[in-house]
């Protein structure tokens, strides 16, 4: 696990070392430069020293020089591919590097090594022969790369703040990206907060001609729902036991490391499950486990991934977190943050990984259950919004949105008039909106008036849009699903867990985003996936071996915060945060929080988060 950074153009020294520099606490054991003045390209990189601690070291070079890689992430089927390879001739010098690996694939396949790869990546390699620079990104984008590609300099960085130390790389910010991270609460791939620069979104690859400087982008690879349509009554148990075959496989690559490894435990079924699998390959008392403790009972899961530890064996810690200490910290996280993310849940994720730190370098954590197989209220919202639209006429939706709007505001987690208000809020739209709309700080005509422009909808939820549409015959789960994973996922989710692990040093891997385990998935109807209202079914099926029967049962809560009762009752915005500019639409809606008229926490969150980047 590493951070990256690099461009082509002029020499400049300086500017390679400041982004480097910006990157260490991705990469605190070391790091390296390498500069080209042939071809004008300019490596760097922060190593976090995960797999062959001696002899990983980068930038990497083949022996002949031909070719030279940076590499952040880890690649889990390392092993199997340097046997093929070394079948086919490839000579290594590392005792078992994985970047080793990507170089020697590189030469033997190119562009289809990436088909091959089960892992997390962001990569560049400069392919002296062909006069290529070229970058990638995994499929699901748990790795960032930042990029911008101009006339006279295409420079690349794993955070935004490490491109912006380059002198040629324009510092303004996009009016589009801010209208975005309103729409969604995050900023969706390819768009950054700067104009004309851009992430390189999950599953695609640039190809950069060093001799007219020419950039061409590609997708090499994108989640597609394949349900078999075979699979009915009877299926259950095979279905079961083969991804129960399939997670253990994945947890047990993502084992493989020459430093100490853990879990999270939330209690949840998502991360016991995966700490249930992995005690099986480490023993007892030798799998460490985290939690974090809320003194908010509402939000607080601590008990039940005690209960879920004793269970397994695992030698589970729990730090406990104040409203104070949370508060102290936030103001430090949202100055390090490399781009706005509205998600709350940044703040016990950070804290969490900064405990974590402390005993592992290396952390398993259940993202990706949810997107994969329909763990949301959104999903079981979808068949009530069919019925909605098909039963009121729309020309009452006016009118029950205002009795609805008059039930008391409750702060608690997930409270039945939060549901029901977002619910209906997004239920008026067609349905390829109703996803966005259900989950944003502000709705359309909101974001209207707080940017004093009209609103398109389908303009503001245009990825939205399009993930909802390209998949042909799907079912609205299905659809649901594609929009999790092209957005959700890849610009809250793994964001989120990115910039909260690599501020810690802490790296996180995923095993349920392990490529065979979601190619099987992919290839589950639904309706086992969601049945009878029961979210994430087949997974609950997996966990009766696994599991205590209540765990199993749990209805899903998320890693959040109190932020409603906190805006109620004063707490938030800290002290020296000015937001929304102390405008008129900021005040009108903290004063509707703190009367308990409305609930505006997404939106006063969203805002503050914001104005507190933007002031660092």
């Amino acid at each position: 696990m590493c951070g990256i950074a690099g461009f082509v153009g002029r020499s400049d020294s300086t500017a390679l070392r400041a982004m480097a520099g910006r990157l260490e606490h991705r990469g605190p054991d070391g790091g390296g430069l390498l500069e080209d003045a042939a071809d004008g390209v300019h490596l760097a990189q922060r190593r976090l020293a995960v797999i062959d601690i001696a002899g990983g070291y980068q930038p990497m070079v083949t022996h002949d020089g031909g070719l030279c890689i940076v590499f952040n992430g880890e690649i889990y089927n390392f092993s199997e591919l340097r046997s093929e390879l070394q079948c086919d001739g490839a000579q290594f010098v590392t005792d078992h590097s994985d970047t080793e690996v990507l170089l020697h694939a590189w030469r033997r396949w190119g562009r289809q090594m990436f088909e091959r790869l089960n892992g997390m990546w962001a990569l560049a390699i400069h392919d002296r022969g062909r006069r290529e620079l070229i970058l990638a990104r995994d499929r699901f984008g748990k790795k960032p790369l930042y990029y911008h590609a101009g006339k006279e300099l295409v420079a690349f960085a794993s955070e935004l703040s490490a491109l912006r130390l380059h002198p040629g790389v324009p510092d303004r910010r996009s009016d589009e990206a801010v209208r975005k991270y309103f729409a969604y609460g995050f900023i969706p791939a390819p768009l950054s907060l700067l104009t004309d620069v851009f992430k390189l979104p999950a599953g695609h690859l640039l190809t950069l001609n060093l001799a007219n400087r020419q950039p061409l982008i590609e997708r090499y690879w994108q989640y597609e729902p394949a349900p078999e349509p075979g699979l009915g009554v009877g299926a259950e148990d095979a279905l079961a036991e083969a991804l129960l075959e399939k997670l253990d496989r994945a947890v047990a690559r993502r084992l493989i490391a020459d430093v100490p490894v853990g879990a999270f435990l939330s209690g949840g079924i998502d991360s016991s499950t995966i700490a249930a699998l992995a005690f099986r390959h480490t023993g007892q008392g030798q799998l460490k486990t985290f939690s974090i403790a809320f003194d908010d009972a509402h939000f607080d899961e601590s008990s039940y991934a005690c209960q879920v530890a004793q269970h397994i064996g695992a030698a589970h810690q729990v730090e406990s977190c104040t409203v104070e200490g949370m508060r102290d910290s936030l103001p430090v996280l949202l100055a390090a943050l490399d781009e706005p993310i509205a998600d709350a849940s940044l703040l016990p994720t950070y804290l969490l990984c900064r405990y974590a730190r402390r005993h592992v370098t290396v952390a398993l954590g259940g993202d990706g259950a949810d997107e994969l197989l329909a763990g949301y209220d959104p999903f079981r919202a979808l068949r009530h919004a069919r019925s909605y639209q098909r039963w009121v006429p729309p020309a009452l939706y006016g009118a029950i949105n205002a009795v609805v709007a008059r039930l008391p505001v409750s702060h608690r987690y997930m409270s039945f008039d939060f549901r029901l208000k977002r619910a209906l809020r997004g239920a008026g739209y067609s349905p390829e909106l109703w996803l966005p709309v259900w989950m944003s700080p502000l709705a359309p005509a909101e974001l209207g008036e707080l940017l004093d422009e009209p609103i398109d909808p389908e303009s503001l939820y245009s990825e939205a849009v399009s993930a909802w549409q390209r998949s042909s015959g799907a079912d609205d789960v299905d659809r649901a699903t594609c929009f999790y994973v092209d957005l959700y996922l890849q610009d809250n989710i793994l964001t989120k867990v990115d910039r909260a692990s690599m501020l810690n040093s802490l790296e996180v891997r995923s095993p349920f985003l392990d490529i065979e385990v979601v190619d099987f998935l992919r290839r589950v109807p639904s309706h086992f996936k969601l049945r009878g209202g029961v979210s994430k079914w087949l997974l609950r099926r997996v966990a009766q071996k696994l599991l205590p029967q209540n765990i199993i049962e749990r209805r899903k809560q998320g890693f959040a915060l109190p932020t409603g009762r906190w805006f109620e009752q004063g707490l938030l915005p800290p002290a020296g945060v000015t937001c929304g500019g102390d405008s008129a639409f900021w005040r009108d809606r903290l004063a509707l929080h703190r009367a308990g008229e409305s609930d505006q926490r997404l939106y006063l969150w969203s805002q503050l988060v914001l104005d507190a980047h933007q002031s660092a």
